[in-house]
């Protein structure tokens, strides 16, 4: 019975985990995008509108995108329906990084003003604390360790190729010839 419980929970993990890793992948940079276009002015202006917010208020801005997000999810669903399978895909993968890119950003903001609402915190800190289990957990796993082995190798590699095509670039050296 240990077993099958293992087996079981190791099936139902193993998508939630893809899923926190994604949204960790791209939470971080996705959110620093939008934390670029607060150097614009009205956007600047919006972003600390939004920090002033009240609670409430904060949590409906904060769920309005994933709401926002509804339709273009049937839409993507009737693409898929009617044979547009690639265009489907395109549009939910989109929307899955620009649902990302805002809800990370409007978090960042909110994250504050939210932990003001008892039950929020009382949910989130549990959360939290799961969600950075599983990850620790797929952060030590094997197949995460080879891809990171992978990755720091492929951006070794792209790194010298960037080096040599600046020096072909370079060369010879642009100046007064004589």
């Amino acid at each position: 019975m240990k077993l099958l419980k293992k087996i079981l929970r190791a099936f139902l993990i193993a998508p939630v985990a893809i899923l926190l890793l994604f949204e960790e992948w791209g939470w971080e940079p996705l959110a620093a995008c939008f934390n670029a276009l607060g150097r614009l002015p009205w956007w600047g202006q919006l972003e600390r509108m939004i920090v002033r917010l009240p609670p409430w208020a904060a949590l409906l801005v904060f769920g309005v995108p994933v709401v926002g997000l509804v339709p273009i999810k049937l839409l993507a669903l009737y693409l898929f329906g009617n044979g547009h399978v690639a265009l489907g895909l395109a549009l939910i993968v989109v929307a899955k990084l620009a649902g990302t890119a805002i809800a990370a950003r409007l978090f960042q903001l909110t994250h504050p003003t939210l932990m003001q609402l008892p039950w929020f915190a009382r949910l989130y800190t549990p959360w939290k604390n799961w969600k950075d289990r599983v990850l620790a957990q797929v952060r030590g796993s094997w197949p995460w360790q080879v891809a990171r082995q992978l990755k720091a190798r492929v951006k070794a590699r792209v790194k010298i190729w960037r080096i040599r095509i600046n020096g072909l670039l370079n060369y010879p050296p642009s100046g007064p010839h004589e």
